[in-house]
């Protein structure tokens, strides 16, 4: 089954982090990468650019509205995923554990619905 593993974290503490200290972070990030990609349960996974780079989109009354920005404030925010595909629940929140944004802020996990696309 897959799931979506989704890292929430501070922006702001990442900004703040020293380059000895993000370099080492990322170094962890590539080591649990590589760990699922050995485990056969990666499937994707990327970084994301900081919420000052997002654009929200909302139609009202059948106009498209546009905001710069995320759509809410938070403490944390959604900086990254991975997509892997496990036996089940139980293996997706261990491997969730061991994704280094657990430490410092938290994950989602969440199972992925299967749509089936009409052609």
């Amino acid at each position: 089954m897959q799931y979506m593993i989704l890292i929430y974290d501070n922006e702001k503490a990442w900004a703040d982090m020293s380059k000895a200290d993000s370099d080492k972070m990322f170094a962890e990030y590539m080591g649990y990468t590589q760990d699922m990609v050995k485990a056969g349960v990666m499937r994707s996974g990327d970084a994301l650019k900081p919420t000052t780079t997002a654009t929200t989109v909302r139609v009202r009354g059948g106009k498209t509205l546009t905001t710069d920005g995320p759509f809410a404030e938070t403490k944390e925010q959604l900086g990254g995923y991975y997509l892997i595909d496990t036996a089940n629940l139980d293996e997706a929140l261990k491997w969730a554990a061991r994704c280094p944004g657990a430490r410092a802020g938290s994950i989602e996990v969440r199972p992925v619905m299967n749509m089936e696309i009409p052609k």
